[in-house]
């Protein structure tokens, strides 16, 4: 009995410093969206001529491409800062890495050796170099990549012990 008390007492611990954790990540995935959002959203509005370049992935110009994606990270940090359905959010941020993951493969795909043009023309305004600004977006991707696939297996593993322990 004390020994099923024990175990019971562990894993309870254990499962509220993983929800800390998740959300802790959740929290610090929105800043991080946010500020790739406004960054790409404030680019699309520049007069780079890269804007006006279409993509070699997705065939749209640069431009709208910022705006898209600009949006779509925007809104997603807004659910993970406002929704209350943990699950939704680590799938949302999930989804939107391995988009970003299956971009950057396209990339190397077709050939691409350039830095990433992530953030547009907002690398010169704030006097970072292309390679730095490519160097920091590859590991938010890892960043997000690997807290939104850990979570979510923590979070199957939760349910599926809460499920076993039912029964």
């Amino acid at each position: 009995m004390a020994r099923a008390n024990a175990r019971a007492f562990y894993f309870m611990k254990t499962t509220i410093m993983q929800t800390k954790a998740i959300r802790l990540f959740i929290y610090s995935s929105a800043v991080l969206l946010l500020a790739t959002a406004i960054a790409k959203l404030v680019s699309a509005n520049g007069n780079a001529r890269l804007l006006e370049y279409t993509d070699s992935i997705l065939g749209i110009p640069f431009r709208d491409m910022f705006r898209i994606v600009g949006v779509i990270e925007f809104v997603i940090a807004l659910i993970c800062l406002f929704s209350k359905n943990i699950k939704v959010r680590v799938g949302l941020i999930a989804w939107l890495a391995t988009g970003f993951l299956i971009y950057h493969i396209g990339l190397i795909w077709v050939g691409w050796h350039k830095p990433c043009p992530c953030l547009g023309n907002l690398t010169d305004a704030l006097h970072i170099s292309p390679q730095t600004a490519d160097t920091a977006m590859k590991i938010i991707l890892a960043y997000l990549l690997i807290g939104s696939y850990a979570s979510l297996f923590w979070l199957w593993r939760q349910r599926k012990r809460e499920s076993m322990a039912v029964q």
